[in-house]
């Protein structure tokens, strides 16, 4: 069986700086273009839902949940994806991830009204492989820069999620938004493709003792995983009741669909400079409180500023966008630093992924279903300031490394 969990070696990181090849670093550096292909396929959904709930007579509720139906895969598939990754290695796994995400997008788009919800489903399973195996990745390869080769791998997340919000309009005032959707499987299969050289190259042996005895604590015993975990479904939630439907709440305000499509992708685009800048906060592990604190914040600041001043709406998106970068950063950065080895940060990656999504899952159907019994976007913002709040709050015991105390 393939070993991608041992500390001795097996990380294609460790062997590109041991040999030194530019080859193998560039291998190692690929699992960012993977990154590069986890959240475009979600983020083109938002701009979009006006048109696909007019052409398919979807309702807010129905739109609401078709944002969340990835999120509740990324619930149901995460706690199982290390039992994969065992049996197929997590090279081959990110490999199946990929191919998954390219079937899905285009099933999503051809196949008619159960396709879209069908190939939704496939695309947010396709996504929770790799949410899961890549922190684990990062873990294993950059074992010495977590915080460093983290915030990287969020910022090219950041940049892809912004990209796909900012031409799904465009792209399907061109093309028609089946098109616009279906686009993302083409990044997803040359970066496929790209991978297959590291999945041919994967290393095979027995796992390390370290590895073995640290599989059979289970994360679930440990109270530090389920802080992490409500961090990660607060910042997950707020990230992504913004994503479904900040467009929505500013075209109700009297900005232009494009134009509230621009403003999303600067939500996330922003994120970059919070994601990279993070890290300096992360360096020792008496400042991760503050780092996360200091994430937390500008979420709050910005629903606020949208129920006070929806008019600087554009300011508000660009303070929320600081927030969710930085965030998401903390909360995967925290994932690698407390797990040990790569096995154990696989399991907590699964267990705070499963359990955070689905608490996120939660946030976009709510937020829809109370927009449309209230005729409004009052109460749902209302809500995300009490769920960032509660963010802020948890930022001191998910911080701090409980297991050092």
């Amino acid at each position: 069986m393939p070993d991608t969990y041992t500390d001795q070696g097996g990380g294609m990181g460790r062997r590109a700086a041991r040999r030194g090849s530019p080859r193998a670093s560039v291998l190692a550096a690929l699992v960012f273009l993977v990154a590069l292909n986890l959240r475009p396929s979600l983020t083109s959904v938002g701009p979009l839902l006006p048109q696909i709930g007019q052409a398919e007579g979807l309702s807010e509720s129905a739109q609401g949940l078709l944002g969340s139906i990835p999120l509740l895969a990324f619930a149901a598939v995460s706690p199982l994806i290390h039992h994969v990754a065992q049996r197929l290695g997590t090279e081959r796994a990110i490999l199946v991830a990929l191919t998954l995400l390219a079937a899905g997008a285009t099933i999503r788009s051809y196949t008619g009204p159960v396709g879209l919800w069908a190939g939704t489903v496939v695309v947010g399973c396709a996504i929770a492989i790799g949410n899961v195996l890549v922190p684990a990745i990062v873990k294993r390869d950059y074992s010495a820069h977590v915080s460093r080769a983290t915030g990287i791998y969020s910022a090219c997340i950041t940049i892809a999620a912004s990209i796909g919000s900012a031409v799904a309009v465009p792209l399907s005032a061109s093309f028609g938004w089946e098109h616009a959707l279906a686009f993302w499987a083409v990044p997803a299969l040359v970066v496929a493709l790209l991978w297959l050289p590291r999945v041919l190259g994967s290393a095979s042996g027995a796992a390390s003792p370290v590895a073995a005895v640290a599989a059979r604590v289970s994360v679930w015993k440990q109270p530090t995983a389920w802080f992490l975990t409500a961090f990660m479904g607060l910042q997950s939630t707020t990230f992504y009741v913004m994503v479904t439907w900040l467009p929505s709440v500013e075209i109700a305000g009297g900005v232009s669909e494009r134009g509230a499509g621009w403003h999303l992708s600067l939500y996330q685009l922003v994120g970059i400079a919070s994601a990279l800048a993070i890290p300096r906060l992360m360096r020792r592990p008496d400042s991760q409180v503050a780092a996360a604190a200091t994430a937390s914040a500008p979420m709050l600041i910005a629903v606020l500023g949208l129920l006070v001043a929806p008019a600087w709406s554009l300011l508000w998106a660009i303070v929320a966008g600081l927030g969710s970068g930085a965030s998401l950063v903390v909360a995967l950065s925290l994932i690698g630093l407390r797990g040990r080895t790569a096995r154990e940060t696989t399991q907590l990656s699964g267990m705070v992924q499963s359990l955070g999504y689905l608490l996120a899952a939660v946030g976009p159907v709510t937020a829809g279903a109370l927009a449309e019994a209230t005729g409004g976007w009052r109460a749902p913002l209302t809500v995300l300031a009490i769920l960032a709040a509660l963010q802020i709050a948890l930022s001191v015991p998910a911080g701090r490394d409980r297991r050092a105390a």
